[in-house]
């Protein structure tokens, strides 16, 4: 054991209970994450180019709700562990024991943009724009509730790192506090990112620059910090050493880069 290694804070991952009822910290970061998130995007779509009405922002709330659950946890289980659902096609209904997948949820809510878009007669990149400034909102809070729930750790960490953390089902060896490194850069750091991007009227009023940007900011934050997180058991590592969650983030940075080239020949 290493001796700068910091003890796991005992978090219960439950908040407070109630019979059968449990509100557990990374449902909580689900619910803030999508309310600030609306809140955010609310105060925005009144700048130009007001991709949407503040009273369609809210209407859009049920969409995104719908989208990062449903397309969270099909992407969990096609990209994750289609083998076992397959075996039991019951299990996917099962979200209470976890199996949420990012990538999956981003398809999701786009999916459910284009939707809405398509609806309500607006233009689903300047749409896109919008909310991409809210997402890191939900990543950050995601990512906080994932070290509380003692999950997705990170790989071992050499024996002098002062912040490394012994994980209650980690084994004895020191690790990298990986949920901590992905809260800070594809939450907090993207955040700031998106929120410098919006507040340049010439770069916001270029459809699909932003979404663009977070798609490949995301891409490229996840994939630096996957280096530290240690692969699902039942994965491991797979194509060249990479993990899944930077092949799946592959394809997101270039669809970004080709999102931003596109919006600023289009402008």
């Amino acid at each position: 054991m290493s001796f700068f290694a910091i003890p796991f804070p005992a978090f219960d991952p439950v908040i407070v209970s109630v019979g059968p009822l449990a509100i557990r910290w990374y449902a909580l970061a689900y619910i803030l994450g999508l309310v600030l998130g609306w809140r955010y995007v609310r105060r925005l779509c009144v700048q130009t180019p007001n991709p949407m009405s503040p009273e369609q922002t809210d209407d859009f709330l049920t969409w995104a709700v719908l989208g990062v659950v449903l397309g969270g946890r099909l992407g969990y289980v096609l990209f994750y562990q289609p083998g076992h659902y397959l075996s039991q096609p019951l299990e996917i209904f099962s979200v209470w024991k976890g199996g949420m997948a990012f990538h999956g949820g981003a398809l999701g809510v786009i999916f459910a943009l284009w939707l809405f878009a398509f609806k309500n007669k607006l233009s689903f990149l300047k749409i896109g724009d919008l909310i991409c400034t809210a997402v890191p909102i939900g990543l950050l809070l995601g990512r906080i509730a994932n070290f509380i729930n003692g999950e997705l750790w990170g790989r071992e960490a050499p024996e002098d790192l002062p912040w490394a953390v012994i994980f209650p089902t980690g084994g004895p060896h020191p690790r990298h506090p990986s949920q901590l490194y992905e809260a800070a850069l594809e939450g907090a750091v993207l955040f700031l990112v998106m929120a410098l991007l919006w507040r340049n009227e010439r770069l916001r009023s270029k459809p699909g620059f932003l979404a663009g940007a977070f798609l490949a900011g995301y891409g490229l934050a996840r994939a630096i910090c996957e280096s530290f997180r240690q692969p699902d058991a039942f994965l491991g590592f797979l194509l060249a050493g990479a993990t899944m969650g930077q092949l799946l983030s592959a394809p997101m940075i270039l669809a970004g880069v080709g999102l931003m080239v596109y919006a600023c020949k289009k402008a």
